[in-house]
């Protein structure tokens, strides 16, 4: 599966470990994020993820700063992206089943890097319910 990633400050061991996992896996990342620890604006590392998510030229993104919030946030301006906020593997599966979620977004200061693993594992691993659920999608868009 061919994922874009992108994290701030905040997310740069998290998405190290991540990339590593998966490309262990055989995925094919694309690193959006920031390789160090100095004060960044996530926006500017979501944007491609979120770009990228979109136009479809990748599969999912995962997206990694302190809360999970601003990069939530950003992300879900694009009318493409279901950016679910997710700290334990049963919200990232539902993001997936309930929401068709393409974007996780991991709060980095709140779950532990296993944590992390294991919440993506399991929303990349999940498949969208439909059926009611595809209805309540079809109206989450503004454009």
């Amino acid at each position: 599966m061919k994922i874009a990633i992108g994290n701030d400050h905040a997310g740069t061991e998290y998405k190290q470990a991540i990339v590593a996992h998966l490309e262990a896996q055989g995925h094919q990342l694309i690193n959006h994020g920031t390789d160090n620890s100095d004060s960044v604006d996530y926006p500017d590392f979501v944007h491609p993820v979120a770009q990228a998510v979109d136009r479809s030229e990748v599969t999912m993104g995962i997206l990694i700063c302190g809360s999970g919030n601003g990069v939530s946030m950003t992300a879900n301006k694009y009318s493409n992206v279901r950016a679910g906020l997710c700290w334990i593997k049963e919200i990232a599966v539902l993001a997936r089943e309930h929401n068709d979620a393409n974007i996780i977004s991991i709060p980095a200061r709140y779950t532990s890097v296993q944590q992390a693993i294991g919440m993506v594992d399991a929303f990349l691993n999940t498949d969208f319910e439909g059926g009611r659920h595809q209805r309540r999608v079809d109206k989450i868009a503004c454009s």
